[in-house]
Protein backbone atom coordinates (compact mmCIF):
# COMPACT_ATOMS: atom_id res chain seq x y z
CA UNK A 1 0.00 0.00 0.00
CA UNK A 2 1.12 3.57 -0.96
CA UNK A 3 1.43 5.54 2.10
CA UNK A 4 0.27 9.26 1.52
CA UNK A 5 -3.25 11.33 1.71
CA UNK A 6 -5.72 10.79 -1.10
CA UNK A 7 -8.85 12.88 -2.45
CA UNK A 8 -11.87 10.76 -4.03
CA UNK A 9 -13.64 13.00 -6.65
CA UNK A 10 -17.17 12.21 -7.79
CA UNK A 11 -18.07 14.21 -11.10
CA UNK A 12 -21.49 15.06 -11.28
CA UNK A 13 -22.92 17.84 -14.18
CA UNK A 14 -23.70 20.24 -11.76
CA UNK A 15 -21.42 19.60 -8.19
CA UNK A 16 -18.45 17.59 -7.72
CA UNK A 17 -18.18 15.47 -4.69
CA UNK A 18 -14.52 15.79 -2.50
CA UNK A 19 -13.21 13.07 -0.15
CA UNK A 20 -10.45 12.41 0.88
CA UNK A 21 -8.17 9.67 3.37
CA UNK A 22 -5.72 9.89 5.88
CA UNK A 23 -2.30 9.38 5.12
CA UNK A 24 -2.21 5.78 5.86
CA UNK A 25 -5.33 5.41 3.35
CA UNK A 26 -7.63 3.56 5.79
CA UNK A 27 -10.56 5.68 6.05
CA UNK A 28 -12.27 7.68 3.49
CA UNK A 29 -14.41 10.63 4.89
CA UNK A 30 -16.18 13.61 3.36
CA UNK A 31 -14.89 17.05 2.43
CA UNK A 32 -16.84 19.38 0.33
CA UNK A 33 -19.12 19.65 -2.40
CA UNK A 34 -17.59 22.20 -5.30
CA UNK A 35 -20.26 23.88 -7.55
CA UNK A 36 -19.07 23.00 -11.51
CA UNK A 37 -18.00 26.00 -13.18
CA UNK A 38 -18.81 25.64 -16.81
CA UNK A 39 -17.26 28.74 -18.13
CA UNK A 40 -14.20 28.52 -16.09
CA UNK A 41 -11.61 26.58 -13.83
CA UNK A 42 -12.73 27.55 -10.76
CA UNK A 43 -13.92 23.89 -9.67
CA UNK A 44 -10.70 23.10 -10.71
CA UNK A 45 -8.50 25.56 -8.84
CA UNK A 46 -10.76 24.40 -6.08
CA UNK A 47 -9.90 20.74 -5.74
CA UNK A 48 -6.15 21.78 -6.59
CA UNK A 49 -6.33 23.43 -3.47
CA UNK A 50 -8.04 21.26 -1.48
CA UNK A 51 -4.98 18.76 -2.21
CA UNK A 52 -2.46 21.14 -1.45
CA UNK A 53 -4.18 21.69 1.89
CA UNK A 54 -4.77 17.76 2.52
CA UNK A 55 -1.16 16.91 0.73
CA UNK A 56 -3.01 14.39 -1.37
CA UNK A 57 -0.65 12.42 -3.20
CA UNK A 58 -3.75 11.74 -6.49
CA UNK A 59 -6.66 12.99 -6.79
CA UNK A 60 -9.10 9.22 -7.56
CA UNK A 61 -11.94 10.35 -9.70
CA UNK A 62 -14.77 7.96 -10.51
CA UNK A 63 -15.02 6.72 -13.42
CA UNK A 64 -19.36 6.09 -13.82
CA UNK A 65 -19.38 3.50 -16.80
CA UNK A 66 -22.76 1.70 -17.80
CA UNK A 67 -23.68 -1.67 -15.97
CA UNK A 68 -22.38 -3.42 -19.18
CA UNK A 69 -18.97 -1.58 -18.74
CA UNK A 70 -19.59 0.89 -21.46
CA UNK A 71 -18.86 4.51 -21.94
CA UNK A 72 -21.94 6.82 -21.35
CA UNK A 73 -21.78 10.99 -21.84
CA UNK A 74 -21.18 10.85 -17.83
CA UNK A 75 -18.26 8.69 -18.64
CA UNK A 76 -17.02 11.47 -21.10
CA UNK A 77 -17.52 13.87 -19.20
CA UNK A 78 -15.31 12.64 -15.92
CA UNK A 79 -12.70 11.51 -18.18
CA UNK A 80 -12.63 15.40 -19.42
CA UNK A 81 -12.51 16.19 -16.25
CA UNK A 82 -9.82 14.19 -15.35
CA UNK A 83 -7.82 15.11 -18.22
CA UNK A 84 -8.44 19.05 -16.39
CA UNK A 85 -6.89 18.15 -13.38
CA UNK A 86 -4.09 16.42 -15.09
CA UNK A 87 -3.17 18.95 -17.36
CA UNK A 88 -3.49 21.56 -14.15
CA UNK A 89 -0.27 19.73 -12.61
CA UNK A 90 -2.48 16.87 -10.51
CA UNK A 91 -1.42 13.41 -10.04
CA UNK A 92 -4.51 11.53 -11.66
CA UNK A 93 -6.33 8.20 -11.05
CA UNK A 94 -9.45 7.19 -13.00
CA UNK A 95 -11.25 3.94 -11.44
CA UNK A 96 -14.38 2.29 -11.82
CA UNK A 97 -17.49 3.89 -9.90
CA UNK A 98 -20.31 2.05 -11.18
CA UNK A 99 -23.34 2.50 -8.62
CA UNK A 100 -21.48 4.98 -6.17
CA UNK A 101 -24.39 7.40 -6.19
CA UNK A 102 -26.62 4.86 -5.97
CA UNK A 103 -25.27 3.05 -3.05
CA UNK A 104 -24.93 6.79 -1.45
CA UNK A 105 -28.21 7.25 -1.80
CA UNK A 106 -29.37 4.04 -0.45
CA UNK A 107 -26.88 4.66 2.77
CA UNK A 108 -28.22 8.21 3.35
CA UNK A 109 -31.58 7.12 3.23
CA UNK A 110 -31.03 4.30 5.95
CA UNK A 111 -29.24 6.63 7.69
CA UNK A 112 -33.11 8.76 7.99
CA UNK A 113 -31.89 11.65 5.99
CA UNK A 114 -34.88 12.58 3.14
CA UNK A 115 -34.22 13.21 -0.58
CA UNK A 116 -34.16 16.91 -0.15
CA UNK A 117 -31.52 16.85 2.60
CA UNK A 118 -29.60 14.33 0.61
CA UNK A 119 -28.77 16.40 -2.08
CA UNK A 120 -26.30 18.93 -0.92
CA UNK A 121 -24.13 15.63 0.82
CA UNK A 122 -24.86 12.56 -1.85
CA UNK A 123 -21.49 13.79 -4.73
CA UNK A 124 -19.56 13.99 -1.03
CA UNK A 125 -21.01 10.47 -0.12
CA UNK A 126 -20.33 8.93 -3.81
CA UNK A 127 -16.66 10.30 -3.55
CA UNK A 128 -16.28 8.70 0.05
CA UNK A 129 -17.98 5.30 -1.90
CA UNK A 130 -15.17 5.83 -4.61
CA UNK A 131 -11.79 6.67 -2.43
CA UNK A 132 -12.89 4.06 -0.18
CA UNK A 133 -13.30 1.06 -2.07
CA UNK A 134 -10.30 2.29 -4.27
CA UNK A 135 -8.07 2.02 -0.98
CA UNK A 136 -9.41 -1.04 0.03
CA UNK A 137 -8.61 -3.00 -3.56
CA UNK A 138 -5.06 -1.60 -3.25
CA UNK A 139 -4.73 -2.62 0.09
CA UNK A 140 -6.49 -6.20 -1.04
CA UNK A 141 -4.08 -6.04 -3.82
CA UNK A 142 -1.19 -4.23 -3.71
CA UNK A 143 -1.51 -2.77 -6.86
CA UNK A 144 -2.97 0.88 -7.44
CA UNK A 145 -6.78 0.68 -8.85
CA UNK A 146 -8.14 1.95 -11.97
CA UNK A 147 -5.47 4.10 -14.61
CA UNK A 148 -3.37 6.98 -14.79
CA UNK A 149 -4.21 9.63 -16.47
CA UNK A 150 -1.28 11.73 -18.00
CA UNK A 151 -1.35 15.42 -18.55
CA UNK A 152 -1.38 15.13 -22.58
CA UNK A 153 -4.12 12.68 -22.78
CA UNK A 154 -6.65 14.89 -23.37
CA UNK A 155 -4.76 17.36 -25.73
Amino acid sequence: MRPGARLGIDVGRARVGVSRCDPSAILAVPVETVARDADGDDDIRRILELATEHEAIELVVGNPLSLSGTSTASTDDAVAFAERLAAAGAAVRLVDERMSTVSAQQALRSAGKSSRKQRPIIDQAAAVIILQHAIDAERASGTAPGRTISADEGL
